[in-house]
């Protein structure tokens, strides 16, 4: 019975027909029965089932999508009230699928509306542009447009009736700088006079803040009309997630959902990557666990080739001293738009404003990919790091790890090796920060004792600047180890406690604090090693004391 069910769908289907199957009957019988999912992965109706996008914007009929019903009536309603507005949002953020919802919306309204891309216009001529313009407009609009420069194509639109046009240009910063200031006067006569000719709406949208780039006293594009396509909500990614689980049949485990929000931000692109990479790896389980995300997120920091990580990585390249600031150091640094860094990593989604004005990482990969791109070749340091250790003296007979035994192995290494190996140099050749060195020597010496164990490690994932903490997983046991520089009593005392918050969020009762100490302050008395409990969870502190000017 079922296979006649199946056999309707033939490959002559439309998706329009599939959508309304899809309304009618969600495909209960693959949720009772989810081993027949796998059993057609390969015929006709597996291709017209819905999937995850991973690149260029969403189509609903084929792919999982929100429609951010509220977000889409905020632009429409702009478009309503004849404004002339501008978008930013980073990449893949799902500006692209935003535009078509609103033009599917707006064209139930009445509207026209062309929507260009500019991205590749920096250094083409006039002639090129209007070319493209005119051609679009007679494709998209439906009507032809003969014009070679701004003042025909303003002309031809002046003298249109019986339309309600709308322009989105995407991209915007693509346009040669020598006819950015042309363009804007144009589309500031159009705007005026708008009551009396067809084009309702412009929208510039760019990966950068436009506002600042368009605003002056004559322009039509203001603060108050710019709209932001932001990331997704906690909420929207579950209800993402479900839209699979409603056609199919199988499940993310809550704590997995959790987890892809968590590590993406939200970032539209990275979700649906996350989502895809778990449903291709295991497309007969009916419910996807926490190793199965575990194994996407090993292969988004080791293994993806991503055009946008790339972007990120590069971008971060160019201003390095900075992001290692930021990756290495706990220091609150203010958000300023006007300073290069901060702009140029904003605009790439690298780092955001947080609540209090200060400059945090906006998505944990990200961080966490940095963290490894910037990671030093120590010229086989970790392989002789290993030929030290022999691993099983230090887990006593129950299996639990040794942890005083192997801090003190540590403390001899880095007391006859230093932390010269671990100092890598930018593209100038200037060397990294000191905590880099410090805390690339700690985790190398760990990387290599967890190897040689065949034990795991984790990085934590989060937005804050400094050090993530490090979740190694030995014998069916976990540890959390925090290491940091020290830098004064109030934050080594605040550290302590974020770590027994975090390792409590965690389900753990110990964590270990290491402290690396510059032997030429003088500490307060409570600055010392031991174990504390703070609400009954033990942080045991260890203190590494280094030479400024020997070691480094």
């Amino acid at each position: 019975m079922f296979s006649i069910k199946i056999t309707k769908f033939s490959a002559m289907e439309t998706s329009s027909k599939f959508s309304a199957f899809l309304e009618t009957w969600p495909l209960r019988i693959f949720k009772e029965k989810p081993y027949l999912y796998s059993a057609v992965a390969s015929t006709s109706l597996r291709s017209l089932m819905r999937f995850f996008n991973t690149s260029g914007p969403n189509i609903p009929t084929q792919h999982y999508t929100l429609l951010r019903k509220n977000l889409v009536d905020q632009g429409v309603d702009l478009v309503q009230n004849e404004r002339y507005y501008t978008i930013w949002a980073p990449r893949q953020t799902g500006k692209s699928t935003f535009f078509r919802l609103m033009a599917e919306k707006l064209s139930l309204k009445g509207f026209d509306v062309m929507h260009v891309n500019l991205e590749n216009f920096k250094t083409e001529s006039i002639d090129v542009l209007m070319t493209y313009l005119t051609e679009e407009a007679t494709r998209q609009w439906n009507w032809p447009i003969e014009a070679t420069g701004f003042g025909e194509f303003f002309n031809a639109i002046r003298n249109c009736i019986g339309k309600r046009l709308v322009l989105i240009i995407d991209e915007i910063e693509g346009l040669n700088p020598d006819l950015f200031g042309q363009f804007l006067h144009t589309i500031r006569n159009l705007y005026h006079s708008r009551e009396t000719h067809c084009l309702k709406s412009v929208i510039l949208v760019g990966v950068s803040n436009i506002v600042g780039v368009v605003q002056d006293h004559a322009s039509p594009f203001n603060v108050a009309d710019n709209l932001l396509v932001p990331y997704f909500t906690q909420e929207e990614v579950k209800d993402l997630l479900l839209q699979h689980t409603q056609e199919t049949g199988q499940q993310f485990e809550a704590k997995v959902i959790d987890k892809i929000f968590e590590i993406t931000a939200g970032q539209p692109g990275l979700v649906n990557g996350f989502a895809s990479q778990m449903v291709k790896n295991n497309p007969q389980k009916q419910v996807l666990d926490y190793n199965d995300y575990l194994k996407v997120e090993d292969w988004y920091l080791t293994e993806a080739i991503d055009k946008n990580i790339a972007n990120i990585r590069n971008k971060a390249e160019d201003f390095r001293p900075f992001v290692e600031r930021l990756l290495f150091t706990d220091g609150n640094i203010p958000f300023e738009i006007e300073r290069d860094a901060i702009k140029v990593l904003y605009t790439n989604g690298i780092i955001r404003k947080n609540e209090e004005g200060l400059v945090a990482f906006w998505v944990p990969l990200y961080k966490k990919r940095l963290h490894k791109a910037f990671y030093p070749y120590t010229n086989g340091e970790k392989d002789r790091i290993s030929a030290t250790l022999d691993t099983l003296t230090f887990f006593d007979a129950a299996g639990e790890l040794d942890i005083p035994k192997l801090i003190a192995h540590y403390k001899a290494y880095a007391a006859k090796q230093g932390f010269k190996p671990f100092i890598e140099k930018n593209k100038k050749g200037e060397p990294s920060l000191r905590e880099a060195g410090l805390i690339y020597s700690f985790e190398t010496f760990l990387a290599a004792f967890v190897m040689e164990a065949e034990g795991k490690t984790y990085r934590e994932a989060d937005t804050g600047l400094g050090k993530s903490d490090l979740i190694v997983y030995l014998r069916g046991r976990e540890y959390l180890f925090e290491t940091k520089k020290y830098y004064s009593p109030a934050k080594f005392t605040k550290g302590k406690r974020q770590l027994a918050h975090y390792a409590r969020s965690l389900g753990l009762n110990k964590a270990v604090y290491l402290v690396f100490t510059p032997n030429h302050i003088e500490y307060p008395e409570y600055v010392h090693e031991g174990t504390e409990m703070h609400d009954g969870l033990e942080i045991v502190v260890y203190l590494l004391p280094y030479d400024e000017v020997k070691d480094f």
